[in-house]
């Protein structure tokens, strides 16, 4: 596939790495060039490094990864809003909660899944790569680790397809939870892990093992 990351951050380029070892074709558009072109000097494997229009343009998904104050500029900034993503599975990864408490920052009863796909109408948005901290996506997989499940929600079946087999190639196991609407409980849940990691407590231990 050809994806296109949106951002230069510790998960660009850890999901970057780990696609362009699995064989696919990575563009990555931030908004600076120069770290854009660092980025893609430092992964190797043929990663580009383009404007961000052109980093969304013809590709087969698009991967969000930009802070959550940062997504209307970014998402403006390609024109999701005249329906350049329009078809494209467009994985979001944010967490908009308070650094060091995990509370959410957006309004009651809202997302910021459901807030992208306002901004980017015809994407199939998918709540995806949320919740693990980017490092678990920097070793090849199959390294002896455990497989990790990755929690996602959409609306477009397509897309939760293709966001699926991202997930397999990077060592993770797609979990599909439901449609977008459940897009606000996963984010619950980021909040809770984050907020239960800066209060000194390991988030797997407040998980029953079952």
């Amino acid at each position: 596939m050809r994806i296109g990351i949106l951002g230069t951050g510790t998960l660009a380029a850890a999901l970057g790495e780990g696609w362009a070892r699995a064989g696919h074709e990575v563009a990555i558009g931030g908004r600076s060039q120069v770290k854009a072109e660092r980025l893609a000097e430092r992964l190797r494997h043929e990663v580009l490094a383009v404007p961000p229009r052109e980093a969304v343009t013809g590709c087969d998904a698009v991967l969000l990864a930009v802070s959550w104050d940062g997504v209307e500029d970014m998402l403006g900034s390609v024109g999701a809003a005249d329906g350049a993503l329009a078809g494209t599975p467009l994985m979001d990864p944010t967490n908009a909660v308070t650094h060091g408490v995990g509370a959410l920052l957006i309004e009651p009863g809202e997302s910021m899944a459901q807030r992208i796909a306002g901004l980017a109408p015809g994407a199939g948005v998918v709540k995806a790569f949320h919740l693990f901290p980017a490092d678990q996506w920097t070793r090849p997989p199959g390294d002896g680790r455990s497989r990790v499940a990755v929690a996602m929600c959409g609306d477009d079946a397509a897309a939760l397809r293709v966001v699926g087999e991202l997930i397999r190639d990077v060592g993770g196991v797609p979990a599909t939870m439901g449609t977008l609407d459940r897009a606000r409980q996963l984010e619950e849940v980021a909040g809770f892990v984050i907020g239960l990691a800066f209060a000194g407590f390991d988030p797997s231990s407040a998980v029953p093992d079952l």
